[in-house]
């Protein structure tokens, strides 16, 4: 590693070999290459003079790409593509005269910048299923346990430690029906030359109109896609890449959710992050457990968040046919909007896997606040047996109130079941309001939603990508 230079983060800490390989320099050019060797195939099959053997000398030398030739001519004709198409020309002599024929530079920069958005999609989409398996898991083992339930942050009605999980996990559900979506709505650019009228290749296939919307089809085909889009200009609409990136800032809100609410819990002492055995917390305070993979996600998510604003920006201000200001734009937006999900889904599936639950500290705070909650069944239960609905409604309040005051001024126990069994007017003794004070009997159907919502949404989503599932992150740091 060189530390003379400033190298991402996002590549050093964070992202994993595979979604690094994906935008890495090799998969770029030999996708450029492949779609040359697709061109060449089309314009052959369509009637052009390329001979097979300048196609079998492409396909040679496909993958042994010399870099130092193409860096040596970028310097003298500041232009990428043409740069390699001279390189690749070079260990193509027989071939040189036809590679990139009738082409303009987004037939490969655009047809391979949506190439590895899918590839890079789908991993993502690997790694969603298998947080989503986690989180589900999870849900289904921690369904019964009633815990403290929170509006506002302020203590509420009662539900489990699983019927909140899955409201992390619906949240991913959504996400993964959007990449769904957006993978089954990309398409190729194609062969649409300058301004994406298609003229030189009109003109290669002498004004052949058929043979022109062949070859977009046949391109497509030859490179694992459906179809091209059907209209453009130069380049492939903007608005593709705004589109991928929402999919990605949805999930780092998904995440960001998910990581506040454990860095929550984690400071409640109701449920932990993973720590390992030989972990450092603070240099300053050895006993600390501070939840650092949950800040990492919501740090990292914070950052895809903002950078979806890139390519909304860029597909706004695309001038008529194509401007070059979306260019360098793209190469830094995109590309790590890609890498930083990777790395927050590693963290999410890390954390997922190792969540720490504490059953009786998350019993006794709901314990301390359940006297509160359970006065409307006490009341119902002391007017069913003769009191007063409005009389027993202003004691409970009194009641109440003063006992939230001991609590919060003087520091001491919640004793409200005290005080109403020491009220006449409820005519219920401490082993009665005991009685009432199950928490079970008060999470309402979050039990039975959470098993439903595991039977009936996230089991379909696991078998039919159950050859997903299994994937295990490594975190770096």
């Amino acid at each position: 590693m060189s530390t003379d230079v400033y190298t991402s983060p996002l590549s050093e800490r964070y992202a994993s070999k595979e979604m690094k390989f994906i935008f890495s320099p090799d998969m770029k050019f030999r996708t450029w290459r492949r779609l040359w060797i697709a061109l060449a195939e089309t314009e052959q099959e369509l009637g052009l003079d390329i001979t097979d053997e300048q196609i079998a000398e492409l396909k040679a030398a496909k993958d042994d790409i010399n870099y130092e030739e193409a860096k040596k001519r970028e310097k003298e004709v500041r232009h990428d593509v043409m740069s390699h198409v001279y390189a690749y020309g070079l260990q193509c002599p027989t071939a040189k005269g036809i590679i990139h024929l009738g082409a303009t530079s987004c037939y490969v920069g655009d047809n391979t910048d949506v190439i590895i958005m899918r590839e890079a999609l789908y991993v993502v989409r690997r790694k969603l299923i298998n947080v989503i398996a986690q989180l589900a898991r999870f849900a289904a083992e921690y369904k019964d346990m009633p815990t403290l339930g929170f509006t506002h942050y302020q203590p509420a009605q009662p539900t489990t430690v699983g019927k909140r999980a899955t409201l992390w996990l619906n949240d991913l559900v959504m996400d993964l029906n959007d990449i769904d979506y957006i993978i089954s709505q990309m398409k190729m650019l194609g062969s649409k030359g300058t301004t994406g009228t298609q003229a030189s290749f009109l003109e290669l296939f002498d004004g052949d109109h058929a043979k022109c919307r062949e070859a977009d089809r046949r391109i497509a085909a030859k490179m694992g896609f459906d179809e091209c889009f059907p209209v453009s200009g130069q380049t492939y609409s903007r608005k593709l890449d705004t589109r991928v990136l929402n999919v990605l800032g949805g999930i780092a809100q998904s995440a960001t959710k998910f990581s506040n609410d454990i860095r929550l819990l984690q400071h409640m002492k109701e449920i932990e992050e993973p720590f390992e055995k030989n972990q450092i917390g603070s240099s300053a305070m050895a006993y600390k457990r501070n939840p650092m993979r949950s800040e990492r996600i919501a740090s990292l998510s914070r950052y895809v968040m903002v950078d979806v604003l890139n390519p909304a920006i860029t597909a706004a201000t695309q001038w008529f046919e194509r401007t070059l200001d979306d260019s360098a734009n793209k190469r830094l937006s995109v590309p790590e909007a890609f890498l930083a999900i990777d790395g927050i889904l590693d963290l999410y599936l890390n954390v997922a896997d190792g969540l720490k639950v504490y059953p009786k500290v998350i019993r006794q705070h709901l314990m301390a606040e359940l006297p509160f909650m359970a006065t409307e069944n006490i009341m119902m239960d002391a007017v069913k047996a003769g009191g007063d609905r409005q009389e027993l409604h202003e004691r409970i309040r009194q009641h109440s109130m003063e006992a939230g005051r001991m609590v919060k001024e003087e520091g001491m126990p919640n004793d409200l079941l005290e005080r109403i069994a020491a009220d006449p007017a409820f005519g219920m003794n401490m082993e009665q309001l005991q009685a009432i004070m199950k928490p079970e009997n008060f999470v309402g159907r979050a039990p039975q939603q959470t098993q439903e919502y595991l039977d009936e949404v996230i089991a379909p989503i696991l078998e039919e990508n159950a050859e997903l599932l299994g994937l295990t992150a490594e975190i770096n740091v």
